[in-house]
C-alpha cells in the first residue's frame, strides 16, 4: 500500500509539471480568409511520430487500413537525412532537405551564432532565426488563407514574422478528445475565420517505441491509440460536411539497437579542440574550435574506427544531401561519425533505450508512412515509395497556394494521386 504522504507528493509534482505547460490557444487577431480562399478545400496534415511504414499492418490498425484503402497508400515515405524528428517535420512543411532549411539535427551548433540549437530549449525553438524556408502555414497566411496548428516543429516561431492564426504550443497535458473537439470548433467558425490548413501531431508511437522497442506490446498499444484517434477525428468532422482532405504520415521509422554494447566517445578525439552536442546516438557531429585540428583528428579516427564510419563534412554520401556543399547555414559538423547498426553511440554513459532512429533513410526500418484520403484524392490508389520533400508541393497545389522560393520537392512526384 502506498503511503498517503508519498502519494500526495507525487500528485503535487504531476500537477505542478502539467501546470507549467502552456495549454492556452494562441490566436493572432485581425486575420480573415480572403473571399477567394474561403472557396478552397481543407487539408488536415496528421503526423504520428515514429509510425514506421509497416506499423499499421504489423499491429492491425483497422481504421487506418480502412482509410488508406479508400484513398492513397504509399509503399513508404523516405525521410531525409538524418532521420530525426525535428529535421524531418520541418522538411515536410518546407519541401527542403535539412541542410537547406537549417535544422540539421535535433541538437546542433551554429558557429556564426556561437550558440547551440536544442529541441528541449523552448526559447531556442521559438526563435525564428534558426529556421529557413517558408512553412506551409506561412505560405497560406501570406496569401490570406488562415491556418491552425495543434503542434508541429516550427509552428511556435514566427517565420517571416508569421505564425499560424490558431496555434497551441507543444504540451502533453491536453487529452486527445479535447484536441479533436478543438479542431471541430475551428472548422465550425464563420468562413472568414475558418482555417483551411491544419497540422495535427501525435507523439505516442515514438515515445513507446523508443522506450520499449519496436516489437513490444506497449508499442502496439500506441499504434492502436493513434488508429483510434484518427478514426475519432474523421468521424467527428464528418458531420460538418466539409470538403476535408486528410494526409496521415510520419517523420521517420524506428529500429531496435544493442543497448548493452554501445560505442563510447572515441579516445582519439581531443575534447578541448571540438564542440560535441551532448545528445548523440545515431550520428555525432564534431565542430572544430581550431580548423587545423580537423584533418589530423579525421585521420586518427579513420585509422582506429570500429563499428562506425567517419566522414569529413566535405565528403558525406551525396544521396543524403548533407555535405558541406549543401550546408546553407554552416551547421553540419566538420567531422561526422555514423555508427553501424545495431550499435549506437553513448558518449555520456546514460541508459540507452532500445528503439532508435536517425540512421540512413535508405534503411528499411527508417521508412515512414504516407496515407491520404478525401475528396481530392484518387480512391484505391497504391504508389511506390517517395522522399518526404514532395509533400510540400502536394499540399500547396491542393490549396491553390503559389510559391516562388526554390524547394527540393517536385509536384510531379505526387501530383498524380489527385483527381483531375
Amino acid at each position: 500500500m502506498k503511503h498517503p504522504f508519498i502519494s500526495a507528493v507525487l500528485l503535487f509534482f504531476v500537477f505542478t509539471r502539467l501546470a507549467a505547460q502552456d495549454t492556452a490557444q494562441h490566436i493572432v487577431d485581425g486575420r480573415v480568409n480572403s473571399a477567394v480562399q474561403q472557396q478552397k478545400p481543407y487539408v488536415i496534415l496528421i503526423s504520428a511520430d515514429g509510425f514506421r511504414y509497416d506499423f499499421a499492418d504489423k499491429y492491425h490498425a483497422a481504421n487506418l487500413l480502412r482509410l488508406r484503402r479508400q484513398g492513397v497508400c504509399a509503399n513508404y515515405m523516405q525521410p531525409s537525412y538524418p532521420s530525426l524528428t525535428f529535421p524531418n517535420h520541418y522538411t515536410i512543411v518546407t519541401g527542403l532537405y535539412p541542410a537547406h532549411h537549417g535544422l540539421v539535427d535535433n541538437s546542433f551548433y551554429d558557429e556564426q551564432k556561437h550558440a547551440s540549437y536544442s529541441m528541449s530549449k523552448k526559447e531556442i525553438v521559438r526563435d525564428s532565426s534558426w529556421y529557413g524556408g517558408t512553412p506551409l502555414w506561412v505560405l497560406a497566411e501570406e496569401q490570406q488563407m488562415l491556418s491552425a496548428s495543434f503542434y508541429w516543429v516550427g509552428s511556435e516561431a514566427a517565420m517571416h514574422g508569421v505564425k499560424p492564426t490558431y496555434c497551441y504550443y507543444y504540451n502533453e497535458a491536453i487529452d486527445i478528445d479535447t484536441r479533436i473537439n478543438i479542431v471541430k470548433n475551428w472548422l465550425q467558425l464563420p468562413e472568414e475565420k475558418r482555417p483551411h490548413l491544419i497540422t495535427f501531431y501525435l507523439p505516442q508511437v515514438d515515445h513507446a517505441a523508443h522506450k520499449y522497442g519496436t516489437d513490444a506490446k506497449e508499442t502496439g498499444d500506441s499504434v492502436l491509440f493513434v488508429d483510434n484517434a484518427v478514426a475519432k477525428l474523421t468521424e467527428t468532422l464528418q458531420e460538418l460536411k466539409l470538403p476535408i482532405n486528410y494526409i496521415f504520415l510520419s517523420d521517420h521509422g524506428m529500429t531496435d539497437v544493442d543497448v548493452n554494447n554501445t560505442i563510447p566517445l572515441p579516445q582519439v578525439i581531443d575534447t578541448s579542440k571540438f564542440i560535441i552536442p551532448g545528445y548523440a546516438d545515431a550520428l555525432m557531429h564534431l565542430y572544430a574550435k581550431d580548423k587545423t585540428a580537423i584533418q589530423p583528428t579525421y585521420e586518427k579516427l579513420k585509422a582506429t574506427a570500429k563499428d562506425y564510419d567517419v566522414y569529413l563534412a566535405t565528403a558525406l554520401p551525396a544521396k543524403w544531401h548533407y555535405s558541406k556543399a549543401d550546408d546553407k547555414y554552416n551547421r553540419i559538423g566538420d567531422i561526422i561519425l555514423v555508427p553501424h547498426l545495431p550499435k549506437v553511440f553513448n558518449i555520456s554513459n546514460r541508459k540507452i533505450t532500445p528503439g532508435k532512429h536517425g540512421f540512413d533513410p535508405a534503411l528499411k526500418d527508417m521508412r515512414a508512412t504516407f496515407y491520404a484520403w478525401g475528396p481530392m484524392f484518387k480512391p484505391h490508389k497504391k504508389i511506390k515509395g517517395f522522399e518526404n520533400v514532395h509533400v510540400y508541393p502536394l499540399v500547396a497545389n491542393m490549396l491553390g497556394l503559389t510559391y516562388t522560393e526554390q524547394i527540393d520537392g517536385d509536384i510531379n512526384v505526387l501530383g498524380g494521386i489527385l483527381k483531375q
